[in-house]
This record gives structure tokens, C-alpha cells and sequence, in this order.
């Protein structure tokens, strides 16, 4: 028997504001354990939340991206369990009345687009965080509560996705947009973009979903699309057993690549929500949210767009440009300098996304600004250099912040174009290849590359490709007629 798969993705985005959801403390990452608290953040009695209005628009931002419809009263809600990292017992969230509902994110490429719905966007905040002993034997499970009230949106996807790939492309792209619209870092290893997927299989034909999990504790894309590959797996031979799967939440263990249970799966009923009664409903007007509106930024499956009609390049190298809005801008700023796209869009796929995978850095780190690529571009243009020693510069360039144009005048690397001083070059070249030149007369055609790589010996490199093939055609021409 097939089986299909049903995965729905809640995935919590930290928001950069400066302070937290509902009081001053600030946000920032790192500081010393529990030095980023007050009352109102942990939930003292008497302490009163005041909503921080830059969190509520940027949640109104990621609405409007996803073409999702934005209410106009929105409720929080306290969600009422017990965890370590929960000091108050509660968690101040949004249940029935969301901010946001509906809407869609595109993903995949040309005819194999498909668009996953999005359920709902809601603000909250986070709670603080365990940190467990990596064995029983080195102590206890200490408690940092720095995060307790650091703003997140809840993106909330329908079970639309139908594969682990299919789940790897939906979270990139929603990584992309928040990256895009400024209100999220995107960075997961400081715990900015977090994900739980819910996973269900059944056989094809049917149409009941069967028993959902929920996978907890993925801090990776490449972690997600294991752990789903696992639970599925896992699932099929279940059912394959003629067993049941138990509704449960599971963590991932991305040292054991392994899945352990968690808890019985928690019904909504279980969390006892209820209206916060310190604080009032929450009210957004029509006029704020066609500000917000104007202000958003070119997104991503726009400036793709506009890249492929603008500078004619393939739908491709797009995609690849536009996947961070740093590494569009570096590119166009690039073309600022130098016109020519589809020459600046090759490099960029090449020389430079491989230095900055060698480095493991982002676009910003690079040692050559988008002014310096442009005049490196140049310099094989012209003829001064060749593509081949251009790689050569490029790396120089990476690990020194030198411009092409000094390395050239420093090293001495500028191209011979010098046509009598490269036809003496080559005249030599076939009077000390004298048997190797009968046999290229002969019928070995082949021989000519090892002709121009002896030229290019003699010269260091530095000799002009294409007219060292010119002046050798043209001597064993000649040759051949004489």
C-alpha cells in the first residue's frame, strides 16, 4: 500500500524590536542569564502590560506579504501550562480572535508552483529557556528568562504540505520574506525563526487524516527535512503493523538524528485559554494598515520579476540573486558600475557565492565591495587580464580588500597583447616543437592546445589567449600551404 503525507508548519518568528511585547526590557541577544527581566515580563502580581505598537505593525507587515486578511479587533489570551521556562504559569498569546487569518505563500519555480495557506498570524510572547546538562551526571537544568516577553508572530500554515522537500521550500521562502520586510532576523541558531511541524500519513485514495504528532525542537532546515523523513518513516511502519499512531509531541535529537516522545499531545481544551483581563482588545484602523501598506518593501517573487524583465537574465540566476535582499543589492549596485548583467549575475553564482560558502559569511562580510567586482569585470573587458587570471585576483582581492587594479600593477599581471613580442613567443615555441608540429601537420589537430600552453608557459600566463590562437593558426596555416 502508498501512503501520502500531511504536514502543517507553525513556525515563530522573533520580531526585532528593540524592547519587549509588553514592557521596556530590551531584546537583545547574549547578555549574562536573567539580566533582561522586570515584573511585567515575568509575570509578577500587580504588574501591568503595556502592547508595544512596533510589534503589532510588524505582525500587520507579514499579513499584508502573504496576502493574508487583517482584523481590525484582534484579542490576547492567556494560555495557561506548566513549564520550567514559565515562571508565571501562563503565556500571553492570541487563540480565538487572531490578528491575522487566511492568505497563501508561493513556492517552487514555473509550472511546478503551488501555494500553501496559511491558517492564521498571531502576536505573543516567548517564554524563557532551559538549559539541560548534556548528561544526569553534571547537574541541573538551569533557567535563563531573558526571552520571557520577547515579541514572536505565530505563522501558522495548512496542512498543505505533502513532502519534506515541499516543507524545506515553504520554510526558505518564509525565512526570506520576514528577512525582506525587516522584522526578523532570521536567524535560527539564536533561536529567531523556530519551528514545529505536525505529521500525519494515510493511505492514498482516503481522504480521513488520520493521528497527527508534533515535532518540537527543530533549530534547522536540513534538521526539519530529517526529522520529518524520520516520523514518516516511522509512521508508514506503524501502520504497515497494522498498528495505531498515538497522537504525541516528540522532540528531535539532531546529536542521535533520532525522535523520543515528549508528552501525550495537549488538546486546546487542555491549555485553558481565556480573555487577558489586563489587557483591553486590540484595534487596528483601516488608515494605519494602508500606511504600513505603502511603506513595505520590494518583495522577493517581486524584485525576481522585475530582475528578469529589467536585465534580461534567466528566471534562474533571478531566483539565485534575489534570495537575500543583501545579495540583490550587491548586485545591482554592481551594475551600477558595470552594465553588462548577465556577466555580473555569472560571477555572483560563481566566484562570489563560493567565497562567501569557503568563508561562511554573508554578503556584508566580503572583503570586495560591489564598486571593486564591477572594476575586476572591467579589467577582463578590456583585455588587461583574462578570465582565468581573474580567479586568480578575485581570491586575491577576498583576503586582502585590495582592488583589482592594484593586485594588476603590483604583481605585474596585466595581459601581453603585444602582437610581435607573442609571435616571437610563438615562432619559438614551434621550432623547439618541431616533431610535435609534422604531427599536427599530419592530421593530430589536438596538438594545437599543447602549442598554446607552451606559450603561455613562456610568458607566466600573462599572454593573451585569443591572440596566441590567432597568430598559431595563422603560423601553422602556413605552414601547412607552403
Amino acid at each position: 500500500m502508498e501512503y501520502e503525507t500531511i504536514i502543517g508548519l507553525e513556525v515563530h518568528a522573533q520580531l526585532l524590536t528593540e524592547s519587549k511585547i509588553f514592557c521596556g526590557c530590551s531584546t537583545r541577544y547574549g547578555y549574562p542569564p536573567n539580566t533582561q527581566t522586570c515584573p511585567v515580563c515575568l509575570g509578577m502580581p500587580g504588574a501591568l502590560p503595556v502592547l508595544n505598537k512596533r510589534a503589532v505593525e510588524y505582525a500587520i507587515k507579514m499579513a499584508l506579504a502573504v496576502n493574508a486578511t487583517i482584523h481590525f479587533e484582534s484579542v490576547f489570551a492567556r494560555k495557561n501550562y506548566f513549564y520550567p521556562d514559565l515562571p508565571r504559569g501562563y503565556q500571553i498569546s492570541q487563540y480565538e480572535k487572531p490578528i491575522a487569518s487566511g492568505g497563501f505563500i508561493e513556492i517552487g519555480a514555473g509550472s511546478r508552483k503551488k501555494r500553501v495557506g496559511i491558517s492564521r498570524i498571531h502576536l505573543e510572547e516567548d517564554a524563557g529557556k532551559s538549559i539541560h546538562p548534556e548528561s544526569e551526571l553534571e547537574g541541573e537544568t538551569s533557567v535563563d528568562l531573558n526571552r520571557c516577553g520577547v515579541p514572536l508572530i505565530e505563522i501558522v500554515s495548512q496542512p498543505h504540505i505533502t513532502s519534506t522537500q515541499e516543507a524545506y521550500l515553504y520554510l526558505t521562502k518564509l525565512k526570506q520574506l520576514v528577512q525582506y520586510l525587516g522584522i526578523c532576523s532570521g536567524n535560527m541558531e539564536e533561536g529567531a525563526l523556530r519551528c514545529d511541524a505536525n505529521v500525519s500519513v494515510r493511505p492514498k485514495g482516503t481522504e480521513k487524516i488520520g493521528a497527527n504528532t508534533e515535532i518540537k525542537n527543530l533549530n534547522s532546515f536540513r534538521g526539519v527535512e530529517k526529522a520529518l523523513t524520520f516520523e514518516i518513516n516511522r509512521q508508514i511502519e506503524i501502520l504497515r503493523k497494522g498498528g495505531v499512531v498515538e497522537k504525541e509531541t516528540l522532540l528531535w535529537d539532531e546529536k542521535k538524528q533520532i525522535i523520543s516522545v515528549m508528552r501525550t499531545k495537549e488538546e486546546a481544551p487542555d491549555y485553558r485559554y481565556f480573555p487577558d483581563p489586563d489587557l483591553v482588545a486590540l484595534r487596528v484602523t483601516k488608515n494605519w494598515i494602508e500606511k504600513i501598506k505603502k511603506s513595505l518593501p520590494e518583495l522577493p517573487d517581486q524584485k525576481k520579476a522585475r530582475f528578469v524583465q529589467k536585465y534580461k537574465i534567466p528566471e534562474y540566476d533571478a531566483e539565485v540573486l534575489t534570495s537575500s535582499k543583501e545579495l540583490a543589492d550587491y548586485y545591482e549596485e554592481c551594475i551600477k558600475h558595470h552594465p553588462q548583467p548577465k556577466s555580473v549575475s555569472n560571477w555572483m553564482m560563481g566566484e562570489v557565492l563560493r567565497q562567501l560558502k569557503e568563508e561562511k559569511v554573508g554578503i556584508k562580510e566580503l572583503q570586495i565591495d560591489p564598486k571593486d567586482l564591477a572594476g575586476l569585470l572591467k579589467e577582463i573587458d578590456d583585455g588587461t587580464i583574462s578570465g582565468k587570471m581573474a580567479k586568480e585576483i578575485f581570491h586575491q582581492m577576498a583576503h586582502t580588500g585590495r582592488s583589482a587594479s592594484e593586485i594588476i600593477r603590483g604583481k605585474g599581471l596585466a595581459q601581453i597583447t603585444d602582437e610581435g613580442y607573442l609571435t616571437q613567443m610563438v615562432e619559438e615555441v614551434l621550432k623547439e616543437s618541431a616533431e610535435k608540429v609534422k604531427r599536427y601537420l599530419t592530421g593530430k589537430e589536438k596538438l594545437f592546445d599543447f602549442f598554446v600552453g607552451q606559450v603561455m608557459k613562456k610568458t607566466q600566463g600573462r599572454a593573451n589567449p585569443e591572440l596566441v590562437n590567432e597568430i598559431l593558426r595563422m603560423k601553422l596555416s602556413k605552414r601547412r600551404n607552403a
